[in-house]
């Protein structure tokens, strides 16, 4: 087990989906249900959310080849893509909570695509299973992508207790946060694509 490519994955991955930060978005989505049926909905985005990664972590590769797209491209449009994602974190712009009474299922859309398996997830899995090539980092992908997901699962189903405990400035706190290193992996994941583009130029 690569364990430091595990932290990694965990890392990034906890960042970019915000367990915390979920929180107050679910429990809004969820006021109207009862006790049940938010657990049902908890655990319905998990699913959702589950197999859109595994989808994408084992076709990805594929996809990427059919449309002639270079992982450098990928990670140049995944770094985009979260810094828009660390800005929204960071400003506390959100419309899932405004849009609530749009969607018929909250498991599936907001809660399950985009909000857990998002395009920003979606990208940094697929960089995490290109950059692999040994069985041990298999593993540690998909080892800390469970971690992540069971912890947005526990995020939701214990969510009244959560910001009973982090109170709501609290939560502002550990979103804030999120924005900040997410940004930071997002420069990264930028200055890399970057690096890979001027190597091939070369």
């Amino acid at each position: 087990m690569d364990l430091q490519l595990l932290a990694s994955v965990i890392v990034t991955l906890f960042v970019i989906m915000d367990p915390p930060g979920t929180v107050p978005i679910f429990m809004s989505l969820t006021a109207q249900m009862s006790a049940k049926d938010r657990n049902r909905s908890a655990f319905q985005a998990l699913l959702v959310a589950t197999g859109v990664i595994v989808v994408f972590a084992i076709f990805g590769q594929s996809i990427l080849n059919y449309m002639h797209i270079s992982l450098a491209a990928l990670q140049g449009a995944g770094g985009l893509l979260l810094v828009l994602i660390a800005l929204q974190l960071l400003t506390g712009s959100t419309s899932g909570e405004e849009n609530a009474a749009k969607y018929k299922n909250v498991a599936f859309v907001p809660l399950g695509t985009p909000l857990m398996a998002g395009p920003g997830a979606i990208v940094a899995v697929m960089v995490f299973v290109q950059q692999s090539g040994q069985l041990s980092e298999y593993l540690a992908v998909g080892l800390g992508i469970a971690v992540v997901l069971g912890s947005l699962y526990l995020a939701m189903r214990f969510a009244g207790v959560v910001q009973r405990v982090l109170g709501e400035n609290g939560v502002e706190l550990v979103t804030r946060i999120a924005g900040l290193l997410l940004s930071a992996i997002a420069v990264q994941m930028i200055a890399d694509a970057v690096q890979a583009f001027v190597k091939g130029a070369a």
